[in-house]
């Protein structure tokens, strides 16, 4: 591979409601649109971006299964931030769950969340101590 070409992984996230989803992640993450596609019934395929962190999000179809038909699932997300516990108690306020508060173990700061989606969220940032 060559040295211009620029490689990115981006998680995609299939909600049952992508105007709440948006709402939520806006109002708990500070993620703005930054590429929205909507369909005449309302489906939307949306990429969020929370300062230079980018994912997607869509509403599925019925061929998709979303994070709530599983009850979760075995991804989770990391949220590396300067500021993990203001924005724990955004999500917090904006209807995400607390798993365990944000602490301080193995090196990082951090707590963790699921949202009103099914999926957990890591929220914080490596301390100094961390061995890696």
């Amino acid at each position: 591979m060559s040295q211009n070409n620029s490689v990115s992984i981006s998680p995609w996230l299939t909600v049952r409601n992508s105007s709440r989803a948006i709402k939520f992640y806006s109002e708990a993450f500070g993620a703005v649109s930054v590429y929205r596609i909507e369909s005449p019934d309302g489906a939307a395929v949306v990429r969020l971006s929370i300062s230079s962190a980018t994912f997607w999000l869509s509403d599925g179809d019925e061929d998709d299964i979303t994070m709530e038909q599983m009850g979760g699932g075995p991804i989770r997300m990391i949220l590396t931030v300067a500021n993990p516990e203001q924005i724990f108690a955004q999500a917090l306020a904006a209807g995400a769950t607390e798993i365990f508060p944000v602490g301080v173990e193995h090196g990082w700061k951090l707590g963790r969340l699921v949202d009103p989606f099914g999926l957990h969220w890591e929220i914080g940032h490596p301390v100094d101590e961390s061995p890696y």
